[in-house]
């Protein structure tokens, strides 16, 4: 089993958009998770989440990594966007399109699955 903060980072780089939330898209347990969902949505973006509830460290080795201490953390292609309020404004003024167009091509599917970290 690979250590926890090698799971993360491979998420983190290896999905297309990441985003580390409270619960899952299926079951938001967070007004702000669920606020970033929903403006990756209107942005067209697939999402992959994963949920930080089942274990604190999941949390600690994130915010580790990422140098962001909130949740929702959103990533596109391996960069950091933000929490909610900027994944929000960014879909708002249509920035988040754009950067996905650029990252991933306007003609991505807009799957949603959930990653679950392994935990020893």
């Amino acid at each position: 089993m690979k250590p926890l903060n090698e799971q993360i980072s491979d998420v983190i780089t290896q999905e297309p958009v990441a985003v580390f939330m409270k619960g899952t898209p299926q079951m938001v347990m967070c007004g702000n998770s669920h606020r970033a969902l929903q403006a990756l949505h209107a942005a067209g973006a697939p999402i992959t989440a994963v949920d930080i509830l089942p274990d604190p460290r999941i949390r600690q080795e994130l915010s580790s990594i990422s140098g962001w201490p909130t949740i929702p953390q959103v990533f596109v292609k391996g960069e950091l966007i933000g929490g909610a309020d900027i994944t929000e404004e960014l879909a708002e003024s249509g920035e988040l399109g754009q950067k996905l167009d650029e990252a991933l091509g306007a003609e991505r599917a807009q799957e949603v699955k959930v990653v679950e970290l392994e935990l020893a």
